[in-house]
This record gives structure tokens, sequence and C-alpha cells, in this order.
């Protein structure tokens, strides 16, 4: 998982993602909400991507066996 973070830079602010800067915004409360949002969506994806929570495959159906 990244870890998110913003710098000031002059007037404005920089979103960064683990060391690449992502994203330049004049806002630091608009730079939070950004990083708040990507951290939200990344975590919704690592529990679709969970094995707890993916469907187990189908198991096959045990054919009864004929009695003459």
């Amino acid at each position: 998982m990244k870890r998110y973070s913003m710098i000031k830079v002059g007037n404005d602010y920089v979103v960064q993602a683990d060391d690449n800067s992502i994203l330049k915004v004049g806002s630091r409360r608009r730079a939070a909400q950004l990083i708040s949002e990507a951290t939200d969506l990344l975590n919704a994806l690592s529990e679709i991507e969970s094995p707890e929570i993916a469907p187990e495959a189908p198991s096959l159906h045990r054919e009864e066996p004929e009695l003459p």
C-alpha cells in the first residue's frame, strides 16, 4: 500500500504517494481531502481482493451411486 503525504511548495501543496509527486493543489484542505479519498479507495480495493471476502470456488457435486 502507498503512503500518502503532502508538502508545501510556495503557495501550493503537493500530494505525494511514497516519494512521487502526483498532484499540486492550492489548498491544504483539498490536499488532505484527496489523501483521505485515495486511502479510502485503496482500503476498499484491498477488501475486494481479500481472500476472506472473495467467494469460494464452487465445489463439485458428488453423485449418489445407483443401487440395483
